[in-house]
């Protein structure tokens, strides 16, 4: 290769929000008619596409030359009371034959913090060991805005690949995700994927790779979620002013994305969704085990919200954090 075809190379750098990635998987597998999980080569290719269209270069001279993933993990011995050593072990394997390096930060009887700093710095060191020409991130907060402007300042062009959608869910709840306005904005390049899945924007068969076959739930890992700034879900119908009510019960059905709790006390079943679990994911929990719960209502009447998974003494594995700065995020346009 010559050198001016040489100077055409598109190094591409990929870093996943984990936390985010898996809450947008979750609802494409429980909440979106695909009834299936985000996959991570597929959305690979689909980003060498996007950057090669908008680098004007040959989707052949577009390479993703690093990425890596960060999130919350749980020690080995709560994964495995929580039977989610295979799980997890199954999504290493999607990520090492990606090429993914896995960043894990500690998560134990609190929720994580820092998994946003934490990519931010391997972004900048990795731009300036490697020099690339193609930043992406696969997040939502709008903290990471300063890290997209030192990315600038170092010459990389940034790609934000993000989704906005609202539904309702099974309980008659409204629920919404939204990306950063001011990520959005200081991006390079932009992406809004709920447009390129439900507007068809690319071919059929790149749409049908950015999910796992079959529905396969295989592809997540199924420790903590925690819920960060820019993709907390806001429940329309839940009434805030009202002083919460909370119970004790058992789980006694599972079913695709919701359940029922029986109460210690009361003579009636309550109903969840996947997205009211606060210290631990759908996939986590199983029918027998005790969780606390808040009393919430709407247009059908009473349901659980705000459930905690319990530890045999009563105790919540972890507690659910408050997520920071998000009075700032509303008023700029992140939620």
């Amino acid at each position: 290769m010559d050198a001016k075809s040489d100077s055409k190379l598109i190094r591409i750098g990929i870093f996943y929000d984990g936390n985010y990635f898996y809450h947008v998987s979750n609802y494409y597998y429980h909440g979106h008619p695909r009834k299936s999980r985000i996959s991570v080569p597929g959305l690979h290719s689909l980003i060498r596409t996007m950057v090669a269209e908008r680098e004007h270069v040959s989707e052949n001279l577009c390479r993703i030359v690093d990425s890596h993933y960060f999130r919350g993990r749980l020690t080995a011995s709560e994964a495995n009371l929580r039977h989610l050593l295979f799980s997890e072990r199954n999504f290493d394997d999607v990520l090492t034959r990606e090429g993914v390096v896995a960043h894990f930060l500690p998560v134990s009887h609190g929720s994580e913090k820092g998994a946003n700093i934490s990519l931010a710095l391997e972004a900048y060191e990795q731009m300036v060991h490697i020099g690339f020409d193609v930043v992406v991130l696969v997040a939502c907060d709008g903290d990471y805005v300063p890290l997209v402007r030192k990315l600038n300042s170092l010459g990389a062009r940034v790609m934000v690949i993000g989704w906005e959608y609202s539904y309702e869910d099974d309980n008659g709840g409204h629920r919404q995700t939204m990306t950063s306005g001011r990520l959005m904005a200081e991006a390079t390049y932009g992406i809004w994927m709920q447009d390129i899945i439900n507007k068809q924007l690319y071919p059929q068969d790149k749409i049908d790779a950015l999910f796992v076959s079959g529905g396969n739930a295989s592809y997540a890992t199924a420790d903590n979620v925690e819920q960060e700034d820019g993709y907390e879900e806001e429940d329309d119908d839940y009434d805030e002013t009202r002083p919460p009510e909370r119970r004790c019960g058992t789980v006694v059905q599972l079913k695709s994305g919701y359940g029922f709790i029986t109460p210690d006390k009361g003579d009636r079943d309550f109903f969840f969704l996947w997205e009211d679990l606060e210290n631990c994911s759908f996939d986590e929990l199983q029918i027998g085990e005790k969780v606390e719960f808040e009393v919430g209502t709407n247009d059908r009447g009473e349901c659980a919200r705000k459930v905690v998974w319990l530890d045999p003494d009563g105790v919540p594995y972890h507690s659910d954090t408050e997520t920071e700065n998000k009075d700032e995020e509303n008023e700029e346009g992140g939620l």
